[in-house]
């Protein structure tokens, strides 16, 4: 693997014009992968208010929304309700503790998960981020936000809500947001800046309402203080509601880790990450807190558990009782907001993505490395983006409304969590291997209490979706099997696995050949790692041409000298 310290050496004993022209071959397992850029070719347009409201677009969805009546109708009383919200935070923190401490090791990698599985289990070589990059590539699209952006929005502007008119303004939206991002990261990045703005600014009116109520300034409203006199009455005893919620909590802080994926196009990513990632996960935190108080200060307990109305729907119409004209026009401002706040979604997932799959793609793991690695001609990941908006388009067209379309949606989640999962026992291995090699400290180190926790949890949301639902299996948000899409999660894995062994074992061994990765300069700067297929009759001549290189590139790697 190439890296900043190494580009210096080459480059002293090097004529720069012969380096220029040489492929880098990484034969040690510990090298195997992307190699490091050391200058950006994507720029450094990721500020400190990028890094903050890249993560509260992606967190800050149409969850805020919904999810808070939810979580209350499974554990049943307002405590219980605000206590989860804390666990889902704490959670997401440990969790965030683990990314930190990965950026410390690999600081001008980009990528996030798929890149620290790369580094977290070099062997068998290139199988964990393999296995990774086939869900992601595949899977993970942002169809959900953009039907919801267009079922709302279409909502406010009192259209007919057709299949097809949902589907035509969700993909317009999926192809008004990649083209932004094509046309400029920079504006890109203020774009969704300026809807996360948006975004907290209405919350923030949202609780200083709620606080209002509290306080007794709004007299429409009864009783104010009511639902939180006795916080733990009607607690739930029912272990399936409790679980259930528990996942439901952690899904509405999915999005944290966004920013880990454009390390790379951060000046300074360790300072800057370690001060605004905690930064913006703990605004997160405050406005939900704050919003829950809002709603159960204004909206009755029973009527909350009973409603099948968003709980945000429940809260504007008693805020605004006063006659049907204000009700409609109350009505209309929520239905923007949920619109907007899809909208910020997408385009904070779009970004975030895009960068994973260029990651995956510099890897080796992609066909045609140089064609995703390539930041031309607009100084974006061109590639990446455009398979993001085919696979999201795809699934918002292709998939019938209703089971088939929530089961492609859900099937991506399972895998997610043992991937999660994974990287935390990664993280330990990464640890073990830097303390034989006396490795140096880095500037954040997670409290391994802290990991432990971030692993119990994601071990449980391993485990979660497999409790049979209230009311039987076939009582899950599918008219089938409940827990078909862990089941299908497990077979995409399997199935990855199988193609790996095709690819890296069996037609190696069928064709006498072993691979082997070649590092390529393109001309706007980008490097990546071309999967090069050596005969082995001449496999070691080949590797020992570059064996001293490569020596002195895994020792490097190992110490930290490189990266830290």
């Amino acid at each position: 693997m190439v890296t900043g310290s190494d580009e210096t050496l080459n480059q002293s004993r090097l004529d720069p014009i012969v380096e220029e022209q040489q492929s880098r071959i990484t034969v040690d397992d510990d090298t195997f992968g992307a190699p490091v850029e050391t200058v950006s070719p994507l720029g450094y347009h990721v500020d400190w208010i990028s890094v903050i409201f890249l993560n509260v677009s992606r967190i800050i969805g149409v969850g805020v929304f919904v999810t808070p009546a939810t979580i209350l109708r499974g554990v049943g009383s307002v405590g219980l309700s605000m206590i989860y919200w804390v666990i889902g935070f704490l959670f997401s923190a440990a969790s965030l503790c683990v990314y930190l401490e990965y950026l410390c090791y690999y600081p001008q990698r980009s990528g996030g998960i798929v890149t620290y599985l790369e580094k977290a289990f070099p062997r068998p070589r290139l199988m964990a981020p393999f296995l990774y990059a086939c869900l992601f590539c595949t899977l993970s699209t942002s169809s959900a936000a953009c039907i919801v952006f267009a079922e709302y929005i279409l909502l406010a502007l009192q259209y007919d809500i057709t299949k097809w008119n949902v589907r035509g303004v969700a993909v317009g939206l999926s192809t008004a947001m990649t083209l932004i991002c094509i046309l400029s990261t920079k504006w890109s990045l203020h774009f969704s800046n300026a809807i996360g703005m948006i975004k907290v600014l209405a919350l923030v009116l949202i609780a200083i309402t709620g606080l209002v109520v509290l306080c007794g300034g709004i007299s429409h409203v009864p009783n104010p203080g009511a639902n939180f006199s006795q916080p733990f009455y009607g607690t739930s005893n029912n272990v399936n509601g409790l679980v259930s919620a528990l996942l439901k909590i952690r899904f509405s802080y999915v999005g944290w880790e966004s920013v880990f994926s454009m390390v790379n196009e951060v000046k300074d990513p360790i300072p800057t990450l370690k001060k605004f990632a905690p930064l913006s996960l703990g605004v997160v935190f405050a406005l939900y807190m704050l919003v829950n108080i809002a709603y159960f200060a204004t909206v009755p307990l029973e009527k909350i558990k009973s409603s099948n109305e968003m709980i945000a729907n429940l809260f504007f119409e008693t805020i605004f009782p006063s006659s049907p004209d204000s009700t409609n026009i109350a009505l209309t401002v929520l239905q923007v907001l949920v619109a907007i706040s899809s909208l910020g979604s997408v385009i904070a997932a779009t970004i975030s993505a895009s960068r994973i799959i260029r990651e995956s793609g510099r890897q080796g793991l992609l066909p045609y490395p140089q064609m995703w690695a390539s930041t031309k001609p607009f100084n974006t990941p061109l590639a990446a983006y455009l398979l993001r908006w085919t696979v999201t388009s795809v699934l918002i067209v292709i998939p019938p409304p209703g089971d088939a379309f929530n089961f492609i949606v859900d099937l991506q989640y399972y895998p997610e969590s043992i991937y999660a999962f994974l990287l935390i026992i990664g993280l330990f291995l990464i640890r073990r291997r830097r303390r034989a090699v006396g490795a140096p400290s880095i500037p954040f180190r997670a409290w391994t209490f802290v990991a432990v926790f971030a692993l119990i949890v994601n071990l449980m949301i391993m485990i979660i979706p497999w409790v049979p639902p209230e009311g039987g299996i076939y009582a899950g948000d599918v008219s089938f099997f409940y827990a078909t899409y862990c089941i299908a999660g497990l077979g995409v894995i399997a199935l990855s696995c199988v193609i790996y062994y095709f690819w890296y074992v069996y037609f190696p061994h069928r064709g006498g050949y072993r691979i082997r990765q070649v590092t390529e300069k393109l001309s706007d700067g980008a490097q990546t790692s071309k999967i090069v297929k050596v005969p082995i009759e001449v496999l070691e001549e080949w590797d020992a041409a570059h064996v001293d290189d490569l020596e002195h590139l895994a020792g490097n790697e190992e110490r930290g000298e490189d990266q830290t």
